[in-house]
Parts: structure tokens; C-alpha cells; sequence
């Protein structure tokens, strides 16, 4: 999402006549999009500040109108004493002001300490066209909403991003085609909640009550929502633009997970058969009290569901360890829920009470440092664990894989990821256009190559695959 704010961002101040560098020495104003959704996240905003402040007075002579903002979430959460009491930045903007931002700057560069942090209940920045920075150009993140209402008693984002509110989607089906016609071949589809997504922008779109029903097991701390377009109905026509760019989508809730959008994916070749899937914790009695609406026997339950219709389905999942009241039984049961299900990716934290939710007014933070660092650390082994059976499972098979570029470890090297969002290393070489014409051409980010995987995640290339063909 920071990314995708970034080419907001970015797309409104070109058009106020700002252009962008990558040498600091050179800039005349430092945005820096943030994170509150972690400490550790804010603690790492705040010591780049410090280093900002720090360099703007020593260039105070050559470059006295330096100007430094802060845009985002922590904007939003700390805006007096970002602005007023450490007196570090120039301009505040939320998530929802970028549209301000020539505004704020020229206020800043008449002396003023400006901000706007006001959310909105409607944008949704849907005629903002992003000025996307993708790598090699090979794959685009597309904002489809915006928000959170399902308010988990640990989580800012409600506070930060406001309520929820979907971009039309005929701007979505736009940008898609733009990007298509820019030869992008992976469009990552994004959200706070991506699939609670629901355009109520065509008024004469009623959904049928049947097709508003969540996951099995599943509710909300809200009222059931009615009519628009649903998430599935997007999916359906973004994955029809074309038929050789991938679709990917993040970050779900479990609750939006009824059997239509499974089967789409199911169908769909260029949906991709993964799914994140965040479970926060196997202990019923921690998800309770994290306001997740699910029992862990209805998120298994899901589990079971998804691979049902979609039979090799990869799963990725999110996990705090420590939450408040969190017992040495509760982390037992968050370990076997990792070895049951099997997540080939994992995203996993150590709790952190963020202020204005509902853990900080309602919840005591009990558990111990050390004690979450300790469950921290035992569950990333099992996880590990896990996700090693996961993938030598690939081993001998032959992976469809999107080429991203130079592996990390070695320039003789190239890396993608496979449908299932596992990435791939294998050797560079060049391969024959058609395998039985002699030309050979170089492998580029972009391409699409069957690799046989041998071992570990490393693999050769069998053929070359356009998208073309």
C-alpha cells in the first residue's frame, strides 16, 4: 500500500510541476510514506527523521528551502508531535490529502508548518492515474480500495485509513488496460480488505442476497452490507483484460471467502492459486479477543474449503505472537495450526499495543517481552519447518515461472516466482525463440519460462514461454 500511495503521490506532484530524484543532495523536498501498523515500523520513520533534521542543518547555507514531509499513516497518528512538539517536518499529509499536497508544500515554503490529515469517508483517489515504478516494468500494484470496518482490537488501520469505500470499477478495469498495453505482466490487486471490496458507484448493480454471504462460520462485528459490486465481479472482469497477465490480490480477510470467488480462481488461468490467508492465531480464545469473527475450527474449516475447489493451492498467512492475555497453551495451539494447514509464505510478528484500538482502552498488554520474543522465535522455526516441506514438494516438477530479474546471489543467476508465488533461481542462459528454429535470444524480466525444478528452489530452464503464443 505504501507503494501504491508513493505513485499517488508521485502522479499529483508531477502534474504541480515537481520532478523526482534519486540523490538526496539534490532534493529540494523529502516525502517519506509511512507505517503505523507496527513500532517497530514507526521507530524506523522517526530515526530517518532525526538524520533528515540533521543534514537539512548542515545544508542550510546552499539549500536553505529544503523542505521535509511526512505522508500516511503516521501522519495521521502523530500529527502534533510530529509537527508541533519534535518540530521535525515541514508538511503533514494523510492518507486521504495527497490531492493537498502542492497546496501544503507551498505553504511550507513560505515558512509554515502545514498539514492535512483529514479522512474521508469517499476518496478513493479513482481519477488519480499512478505513475507506476515497477521493476523492469514486468509488474504493477492497482489500489482497488481503501479503509478497513472490521475493527480487530490490535489493529490501527481503522484509525489511520478511515472507513471503507471502493474505487468505481470501471477506473480499476482502466488502469488494468493501461498497464496491459504497457506490456505488465503481473497486477497485484490492493486493499486493506481486498475482497470486501464493493462498488456502490453503478446504482442500477443490485447484488442478489445470496451472493452477500461470507465464509461459512464467519461474521462481522458490522451490519451485513448490501447491493454493488462485489469483489468476484471485479475479479471476473479484470482477469478477462487479458489473458496473459497474471492477477494477484492482498491483503484478504477470511470472512470474504464465499464459494463464487473460489471457483473463479479455480477457473480463472490467470488468477493465481494462491491465497493469503491471515490467521493472526490457532487459539479460538485469542482470536476472540482479537475481534477476528472466526473460530480456529471455522478457519480450518476454509482451509479445507479452499483446497477443495482448488486442488494445489499455495497459502500464505499473517501471525502475532504475544497478543494481550496470550497463554503458553494459546501459542501451542498457534504452532500446531502452522504445521496443519502448511503456509509456504508468513508474514509473523511480536505484538505491539497500538494507541486507539481497542486492546489499548479495553485489554491489559500482559505478556512479557522476552516471553513474545521467545514465542516469536519458535514459531518462525516451525514455520520454516513447514514451509520447506511445501516447497521440495516442487521438486521435479515443472514451474511456469515470471522472470523478475538478476538473482540477489549471483549475476550468472536469474529469479521469478511460480504461480503460487514461489520464487525460482536459475541458471541465465539464452533460449530458441520456437524450439525448432536455431535463434537463440536472451531470457528478460517479463518473460514467462517452464523451469524444472531440482532441488531446494533452485532449477534449469526447459523452454522459453511468450505471452504472445
Amino acid at each position: 500500500m505504501n507503494i501504491s500511495d508513493t505513485e499517488i503521490a508521485w502522479s499529483i506532484l508531477q502534474k504541480a510541476g515537481y520532478s523526482r530524484t534519486h540523490e538526496l543532495p539534490e532534493a529540494d523536498v523529502v516525502l517519506l510514506v509511512t507505517c503505523s501498523i507496527r513500532e517497530k515500523a514507526e521507530q524506523t520513520i522517526w530515526n530517518r527523521l532525526k538524520h533528515l533534521t540533521a543534514l537539512k542543518k548542515r545544508c542550510q547555507k546552499h539549500k536553505p528551502l529544503l523542505k521535509i514531509g511526512v505522508l500516511g499513516c503516521m501522519a495521521e497518528r502523530l500529527k502534533t508531535k510530529l509537527l508541533e512538539q519534535e518540530k521535525l517536518v515541514d508538511v503533514l499529509a494523510g492518507p486521504d490529502a495527497y490531492r493537498d499536497l502542492p497546496r501544503l508544500l507551498s505553504l511550507g515554503y513560505r515558512g509554515q508548518r502545514a498539514s492535512n490529515v483529514l479522512l474521508s469517508l469517499e476518496e478513493t483517489y479513482a481519477d488519480v492515474m499512478p505513475v507506476h515504478q515497477t521493476p523492469e516494468g514486468h509488474s504493477a500494484f492497482v489500489s482497488i480500495m481503501r479503509g478497513c470496518d472490521n475493527m480487530c482490537s490490535y489493529c490501527i488501520v481503522p484509525f489511520t485509513r478511515g472507513r471503507e469505500r471502493s474505487r468505481p470499477l470501471s477506473s480499476i478495469l482502466e488502469e488494468v488496460r493501461m498497464l496491459s498495453d504497457q506490456g505488465v505482466k503481473e497486477v497485484t490487486l490492493l486493499g486493506q480488505n481486498v475482497n470486501s471490496y464493493r462498488d456502490f458507484s453503478e446504482q442500477h448493480f443490485i447484488c442478489s442476497e445470496g451472493s452477500t454471504q461470507l465464509s461459512r462460520g464467519f461474521k462481522t462485528v458490522y451490519r451485513t452490507k448490501q447491493g454493488g459490486l462485489l469483489f468476484s465481479d471485479l475479479l471476473d472482469k479484470v482477469s478477462q483484460i487479458d489473458p496473459d497477465m497474471r492477477i494477484r490480490f492482498t491483503s484478504p480477510h477470511p470472512k470474504d471467502f464465499p464459494d463464487e470467488v473460489l471457483q473463479l480462481i479455480q477457473e480463472r488461468r490467470n488468477i493465481c492459486k494462491q491465497i493469503h490467508l491471515p490467521a493472526q492465531s490457532g487459539s479460538s480464545r485469542v482470536l476472540h479477543a482479537m475481534r477476528r469473527g472466526y473460530t480456529r475450527e471455522a478457519y480450518l474449516d476454509l482451509v479445507e474449503n479452499i483446497r477443495e475447489i482448488i486442488p494445489g493451492v499455495n497459502l500464505s498467512s499473517d501471525f502475532i505472537t504475544g497478543f494481550c492475555g496470550e497463554t503458553e497453551e494459546d501459542h501451542q495451539e498457534t504452532l500446531s495450526l502452522v504445521r496443519e494447514v502448511g503456509y509456504n509464505v508468513g508474514f509473523l510478528f511480536a505484538y505491539s499495543m497500538r494507541k486507539k484500538t481497542h486492546a489499548y482502552h479495553r485489554l491489559q498488554d500482559d505478556v512479557p517481552a522476552p516471553v513474545k520474543q521467545r514465542r516469536l522465535e519458535e514459531l518462525i522455526s516451525v514455520f520454516r519447518e513447514e514451509a520447506a516441506k511445501v516447497n521440495m514438494a516442487l521438486i521435479g516438477s515443472t514451474q511456469l515461472v515470471l522472470v523478475e530479474g538478476e538473482s540477489k546471489r549471483s549475476s550468472e543467476e536469474l529469479c521469478g516466482r511460480n504461480d503460487g508465488n514461489v520464487k525460482v533461481v536459475f541458471p541465465k542462459t539464452d533460449l530458441p525463440i520456437q524450439p525448432e528454429k536455431p535463434q537463440m535470444v536472451p531470457i528478460t524480466s517479463g518473460d514467462y519460462v517452464l523451469v524444472k525444478v531440482n532441488y531446494g528452489q533452485h532449477g534449469h530452464v526447459d523452454e522459453i514461454y511468450k505471452s504472445s503464443t
